[in-house]
């Protein structure tokens, strides 16, 4: 009985082993297929010093904003996106946008619907927030 329980369980993690894989490897094809322009951590903090930032959209969920966010950004989480765009302003579509999320992936997804909705100037946070707290940048409610 203990060897069958033994390979049920070795099974079970061999599964969520390969899961986990094929997830990461998605998230870095998504990446690398983006064609959002970049910014890095170091331009959007000296447009953040000088006053002449850009439009920053973050699309974590509210607790994860409550947590702490680039000062200034506007939190609409990648799932509320679609519905609530005017939120991000009437010329927001001419206008440059930031986006970045905790590591990528959801602000991947809110560019893939932005340029669908029509927006033009995007750009995403090289490294999103994980990297912006790794490189303690300027962070609002941290």
């Amino acid at each position: 009985m203990r060897q069958i329980s033994q390979r049920v369980c070795g099974r079970a993690a061999l599964g969520i082993a390969a899961a986990l894989a094929a997830l990461s490897l998605g998230l870095a094809c998504a990446m690398l297929w983006s064609d959002t322009p970049r910014v890095t951590g170091d331009e959007l903090e000296a447009r953040l010093a000088n006053g002449d930032a850009p439009r920053i959209l973050d699309v974590r969920t509210p607790e994860e904003f409550a947590a702490g966010h680039i000062p200034g950004a506007v939190n609409i989480p990648h799932t509320e996106l679609s519905a609530r765009l005017a939120e991000l302003g009437a010329d927001a579509r001419e206008r440059e946008l930031i986006v970045y999320c905790r590591s990528g992936r959801r602000a991947a997804l809110a560019e893939e619907m932005l340029r669908d909705a029509g927006f033009s100037d995007l750009r995403h946070l090289e490294g999103d927030m994980n990297a912006w707290r790794k490189q303690q940048r300027p962070c609002q409610d941290c």
